[in-house]
């Protein structure tokens, strides 16, 4: 059974899948348009039974809870595609927003408006926060329970003071995008260096 390589979203606004769309061009990815939504509004099912209909992968795929407390359908929709048996989740891109401490997640690292990288978590416009390794989101909430390789911390996507502007070809995002794929590359390599040294 082929399994899909995915990278999950956690925003479903128009800036967020029109950025998507473009760097899925750029980078030979697909993108699930038809999960834009801010609330999401397709199930878990359905979203899976598009990520399978692709003709090749990495998938992008994006959540959105438009700032319900707690686990909303977004949320149900992402633990469900997380878990599924043929979803390969390569890492998952948490977006930061104004949630006011209600919703956070860990992180491994943020990206900050100025394209660097930090432990430290970052609010909606990108900027730089003191707390260390996590950022708050609408729909970050089950991150934490799901088994996700690599989680990066961004701001607004499309956005940031314009510093991810489409025009611009969203920068921020891409290298979220890039560093997600670099590391499972990574460790696909590392794995299959592990299985050939036992059979050796």
């Amino acid at each position: 059974m082929k399994k899909r390589k995915v990278i999950l979203v956690t925003d479903g606004d128009q800036h967020v899948q029109r950025a998507l769309e473009k760097l899925a061009k750029q980078l030979g990815a697909r993108c699930i348009s038809q999960s834009q939504g801010n609330p999401s509004r397709l199930t878990g099912k359905q979203l899976v039974d598009l990520i399978l209909q692709t003709p090749y992968d990495p998938v992008f795929v994006m959540f959105d809870d438009s700032g319900i407390i707690g686990e909303g359908a977004g949320e149900q929709a992402l633990r469900y595609v997380a878990t599924h048996e043929q979803i390969d989740v390569l890492g998952a891109i948490a977006v930061a927003s104004d949630t006011n401490n209600q919703e956070w997640t860990k992180v491994h690292l943020c990206i900050d408006y100025d394209g660097h990288f930090t432990t430290y978590g970052v609010d909606k416009e990108g900027i730089r926060e003191w707390e260390f390794g996590r950022i708050n989101g609408d729909t970050v909430y089950c991150l934490d329970e799901l088994n996700i390789p690599i989680v990066v911390g961004i701001g607004d996507i499309g956005k940031m003071r314009r510093r991810d502007d489409i025009r611009n070809g969203c920068p921020i995002t891409r290298k979220a995008i890039e560093y997600i794929l670099e590391r499972s590359k990574r460790d696909e390599n590392r794995k299959l260096h592990t299985d050939f040294s036992e059979v050796e």
